[in-house]
């Protein structure tokens, strides 16, 4: 059976090694050491997790620019035999790694992966000596960093900087020539689904790619294509039903997250030479006038504020803790989440994809408009398209928020050329997903009008986004947080029109420190402000959808609907209801993925069972 916690499921090999664990660590505050056999390791730490957390077991939140982490392995037989490649899912900021001394891999990025092929280090010795050095000035607000503080402890709306590694790390065999990548697409008018694939390695003659995919148990496609190139891309169709009714049973959403399971098997003549396990979904998303469309049909986007943030670990957490994230987030009754500032880790992707919950994924920002920055975010910014296309849970990407990184947009042509430009290259890279320019305000390219307003007094939201005229009426001559909602020059052709932050409402029953955008006195004041508050919202017909903030406490933020070690502030099933429009009981438990009553539905984990079951057809075949 496959490894259910493999960093990277839509990339799937039998043959990995979570190198999570105690490595060797000390800190380089003047960044004296650059090569290994300098380095003076005096301490010890818990890998992935930054040494500003806890359960590093380091706990310093301190100011450190450069740190070092070593690791001695011994090498299986099968991994000295085969090649061997070393797997980063994400180090903060700038990563430096040698192997047995020697320089394998350097990547800047904070939130991307990079990989490093050490073969020949492996091949060399029964052990291999990983040494990490990663650089990641705390001061430096020119580089995509998100909520990390730039002070010492964390204020207003920022958090706990993390430094170093901070995603899984691990070992995979492959042979000699092997899938490198899998990108799906999908194309719900031709009732097809896109797959581009790209070959690493020498290219022997007779080299061939099958592809299977799967419905549960049925085989819906087995294809074969010769391979006289590194790359190639194929459209793959499907049986069309031809009926709404059964099309609906193929189709992925919240309601249906209905997964394709595929194997992808590179093949020398008959002979299977690499073999990978990924998924994919049928689905469209798309904007038509004022209206968000899923599967070509009108769609409500009730989501909610993700800072994907945990008080013992800061911005890495386990696949238990991901996954109960995404059920809890449906528990509440939203069908989406925006998570903010934050690239997350694939796993989180992977139950939003199993578990049926949309996601607009968000760049985190620098805060200073410099050549450096610019560089900085296009790079990066593509590194996180290329990672992540292939997840049909993603609805929308943001490579913008609040103007940051960006903040004379008003009056400075450079900064909205640079977001114009960045909105058409993420269209160009992906023509298959809505773009929100910079969301909040200021806008000046985009597919989603977005406001950020955090006004308390729900007849004040009706009356601004009360009806489409008022709507309207509202993005021209009304400033939620001081800020003009469109800029001059923007092409305004009838976007939808959502709220993507609003609400924030504290409660805080221990008086702790702390604050949101509103306050409530107490659990049954909290409920009753909540409902009331997202009443308005459905009142306000000229909306298409909201983001709520937000899903839990974050550190000094308490405007959580959950506390930060996720248990609820009230009644979930109160909340829930208030979420969906004051759905009764009765209506909510006949939806699977709204049940507050459980962690899943019976559906849901048949669909995860599916997508984790090997292939009885194909294995009775072959």
């Amino acid at each position: 059976m496959p490894d259910s916690t493999h960093p990277t499921p839509l990339l799937e090999r039998d043959h990995w090694r979570d190198l999570s664990g105690p490595w060797r660590f000390c800190y380089d505050d003047e960044g004296h050491w650059k090569h290994p056999s300098e380095v003076t390791f005096d301490r010890e730490i818990q890998v992935p997790y930054p040494p500003e957390s806890r359960r590093s077991g380091i706990h310093d939140e301190a100011f450190h620019r450069v740190v070092w982490y070593g690791l001695t392995l011994t090498l299986t037989p099968e991994e000295r035999a085969d090649r061997l490649l070393l797997h980063f899912g994400a180090v903060d900021y700038s990563a430096t790694v040698w192997v047995n001394g020697r320089l394998v891999a350097q990547h800047d990025g904070g939130h991307t992966p990079f990989t490093a092929d050490i073969t020949q280090q492996a091949q060399a010795g029964e052990t291999v000596e990983i040494v990490l050095r990663a650089q990641d000035n705390p001061h430096d607000l020119t580089k995509p960093r998100g909520k990390q503080d730039w002070q010492l402890r964390p204020h207003s709306i920022w958090y706990p900087r993390t430094t170093g590694i901070w995603q899984t790390v691990w070992l995979e065999r492959v042979p000699e020539t092997y899938l490198h990548r899998l990108t799906w697409t999908s194309d719900m008018e031709r009732w097809e689904l896109g797959l581009r694939l790209e070959v690493a390695g020498p290219l022997p003659p007779g080299l061939s790619v099958r592809v299977r995919l799967f419905r549960n148990q049925e085989l819906l496609a087995d294809d074969r294509y010769g391979l006289r190139h590194a790359e190639l891309a194929r459209q793959i169709a499907l049986p069309d039903p031809g009926i709404d009714d059964f099309r609906n049973d193929l189709l992925w959403s919240p309601g249906h997250p209905q997964l394709l399971r595929a194997r992808v098997d590179l093949m020398v003549g008959e002979q299977v030479i690499d073999r990978v396990r990924s998924y994919t979904a049928l689905r469209s998303v798309c904007v038509k006038g004022n209206r968000f469309l899923l599967n070509g049909r009108p769609y409500y986007l009730k989501m909610v504020l993700d800072q994907g943030y945990w008080p013992d670990s800061l911005m890495t957490a386990t696949d238990e803790e991901l996954r109960r994230d995404v059920e809890l987030t449906r528990q509440l009754g939203f069908n989406g989440a925006r998570k903010h500032q934050k690239i997350e880790s694939p796993r989180w992707l992977y139950w939003c994809d199993v578990l049926g919950l949309l996601v607009w994924e968000e760049m985190p920002s620098p805060y200073r408009f410099t050549p450096a920055a610019v560089r900085r975010l296009t790079h990066e910014w593509q590194e996180v398209l290329e990672r992540d296309m292939s997840h049909p849970c993603i609805v929308a990407w943001v490579p913008f928020n609040e103007s940051w990184g960006v903040p004379d947009l008003p009056t400075n042509p450079a900064h909205r050329d640079y977001v114009r430009a960045l909105y058409h290259l993420t269209k160009t890279l992906d023509p298959s997903r809505p773009v929100i320019g910079n969301d909040g305000w200021e806008h000046v390219a985009t597919d989603i009008l977005t406001i950020h307003d955090y006004a308390d007094d729900p007849a004040t939201l009706r009356q601004r986004y009360g009806t489409l005229e008022t709507t309207r009426l509202t993005l021209s001559q009304q400033q939620p947080a001081d800020r003009v909602l469109t800029l001059a020059g923007f092409q305004e052709t009838d976007q939808p029109v959502m709220l993507s932050e609003f609400g924030g409402i504290a409660y805080i029953p221990d008086q702790s420190s702390g604050w949101g955008y509103s306050q409530s006195q107490s659990e049954a004041d909290f409920l009753n402000d909540y409902a009331v508050l997202l009443a308005a919202i459905y009142d306000c017909h000229g909306l298409s959808g909201f983001c709520y903030t937000q899903l839990t406490d974050t550190f000094q933020e308490k405007n959580g609907l959950l506390y930060a070690d996720r248990s609820p502030k009230a009644n979930l099933l109160a909340l829930a209801r208030s979420t969906q429009g004051n759905r009764t009981a009765r209506e909510m438990t006949i939806d699977p993925l709204m049940n507050p009553y459980g962690n899943t539905a019976r559906w849901l984990n048949r669909q995860y069972e599916a997508l984790m079951t090997p292939e009885v057809a194909e294995d009775a075949e072959e």
